[in-house]
């Protein structure tokens, strides 16, 4: 039997690294197409999730080759809700976040991103904006391999509800994505096309 488990966790692996060489393609060329792709975004998520003013909501320093999320987030602080950007605590361990506004100064991080400096002050988020290589409508999400999100939104949903909200460009779907068993699901896919909740589906489409 466990050799088994360890066969079907190589599997996904094997899955999963295949499923990411295709999607990160498939960014890449979708990305160079839709150069207006952040603004329109920002406006989708703000029009279907519907965050209150207050709300402490976690979004993500943009890698090179992702959707710019600097609109959502000046979006978000313009609403008055108090945005905030994960920053990492090691390999294997949790996201924490911290607290950002407009102009404040970031420092380098791991794998290429930018992050809050240490003395930013610490912030709880009931909402999450997700990064991810690719969706499905069942609202799996295909990251980057280190676990993170996935350890982050467990954490966080055994101590409070939460909802998360994958981001990406409306090419990055595709029908099913590899997945394993401690792989969370998203509660919202948000586009520059369309957003939807993956329990009631579509909420908004252009």
């Amino acid at each position: 039997m466990a050799g088994d488990a360890a066969g079907a966790g190589q599997d996904i692996d094997a899955l999963k690294a295949a499923a990411r060489k295709a999607a990160r393609a498939r960014r890449a060329a979708a990305l160079a197409a839709t150069p207006d792709a952040g603004p329109r975004l920002a406006a989708r998520f703000i029009a279907a999730v519907e965050p209150a003013v207050g709300q402490v909501v976690s979004v993500f320093w943009p890698l090179a080759g992702e959707i710019d999320t600097l609109p959502l987030m000046t979006a978000l602080s313009e609403r008055g809700c108090q945005v905030a950007l994960p920053a990492m605590q090691g390999a294997g361990l949790p996201l924490i976040f911290r607290c950002w506004q407009p102009g404040d100064s970031l420092v380098p991080a791991g794998f290429g991103t930018q992050e809050p400096a240490a003395e930013k002050a610490l912030a709880d988020p009931s909402l999450l904006a997700v990064p991810l290589l690719a969706f499905d409508r069942a609202g799996y999400r295909l990251g980057y391999g280190g676990g993170f999100y996935d350890r982050t939104l467990a954490q966080l949903r055994a101590a409070a509800p939460r909802r998360s909200v994958g981001i990406a460009l409306a090419a990055q779907e595709v029908p099913a994505v590899p997945r394993g068993p401690h792989d969370e699901r998203l509660d919202y896919i948000v586009t520059e096309a369309e957003a939807f909740a993956v329990t009631a589906r579509k909420v908004e489409t252009a």
